[in-house]
C-alpha cells in the first residue's frame, strides 16, 4: 500500500496532525508523535484527552505529516489498545525515535505514572503530494 519512497518519508521522526471527530460533527487536531508499524500508524496518548474519547464513540481518522509542500495523509479508523504494558512500550518507543536512547527513558519515566493508550491505525488510504 505504501511505496518505497512514501514509507522512507514517514520513516523520518517528522510530527503528524491527527485529525477525528468531535461529537458535534466538528473536526479536532492533534500534533502527534508516530512510527510505522508494518502497514499501520502507532501513536499513543494519555486517558482523558479529547481524542480518545472521540476515537472511540467514532474511530474514523484522518493524518497528515508534512514537508513543506511534500505530504503525504492517511485515512483509517483507529484501534485503541489499552493494555498498559504495551502503551508503556510504546510510549518509551516514540521517545526514542523523536529524542534517542540517551534521553528517551527519562522523558518516557514522565509518562509512567499515566494510564495511556496505543492509537493503532491500520492504513486504508494513502495520498502523497510533491513526490
Amino acid at each position: 500500500m505504501l511505496s518505497p519512497v512514501v514509507r522512507a518519508f514517514l520513516a523520518e521522526p517528522r510530527f503528524a496532525v491527527l485529525a477525528t471527530i468531535n461529537g458535534d460533527g466538528s473536526p479536532q487536531q492533534t500534533v502527534m508523535w508516530y512510527d510505522l508499524e508494518g502497514d499501520a500508524i502507532l501513536m499513543n496518548t494519555a486517558e482523558g484527552r479529547i481524542k480518545a474519547g472521540n476515537l472511540r464513540r467514532d474511530p474514523r481518522v484522518s493524518i497528515c505529516v508534512e514537508d513543506g509542500y511534500r505530504y503525504v495523509t492517511i485515512a483509517g479508523r483507529a484501534c485503541l489498545i489499552e493494555d498498559q504494558e504495551r502503551a508503556q512500550a510504546d510510549i518509551v518507543r516514540l521517545t526514542m525515535r523523536y529524542h534517542g536512547e540517551e534521553r528517551a527513558r527519562s522523558i518516557a519515566e514522565q509518562f509512567r505514572g499515566q494510564r495511556l493508550i496505543t492509537i493503532l491505525v491500520p492504513i486504508e488510504r494513502v495520498s502523497a503530494h510533491g513526490f
